[in-house]
């Protein structure tokens, strides 16, 4: 890959926004709009155009909870896959355990400090 980053910003945030997320089951574009995304090669063919106000601004609102509703389900699921690694243990006094101590600053090796 050669060239600069500013000339391929702009087709990372259209692949971004028009990729399937699996927390929100849609594309981010087609959340907040409600349609899909018209690829950028066709964008010569433009509509009359409408000023929105309130409508929009109820639309906007519905698609926000449907959002919020769709990431707490995710949330949800996410969870129940963690709790499944999970289990609640309990010490009693005399009880040997392991435990890992990282050192404070880096690796010393016989004196030298640094990385492994």
């Amino acid at each position: 890959w050669t060239g600069n980053w500013d000339d391929y910003i702009c087709l990372v945030e259209f692949a971004y926004n028009n990729s399937w997320h699996a927390s929100i089951k849609c594309a981010l574009f087609e959340l907040l709009y409600g349609r899909k995304c018209r690829a950028p090669i066709c964008w010569d063919q433009v509509g009359e155009r409408v000023i929105e106000g309130p409508e929009m601004i109820k639309v906007t609102n519905a698609k926000v909870a449907v959002a919020m509703e769709k990431l707490k389900e995710a949330l949800t699921r996410q969870k129940s896959y963690a709790d499944n690694h999970r289990r609640a243990i309990e010490f009693q006094t005399g009880d040997h355990v392991f435990l890992k101590v990282s050192p404070a600053r880096g690796v010393r090796r016989f004196g030298i400090k640094g990385k492994l």
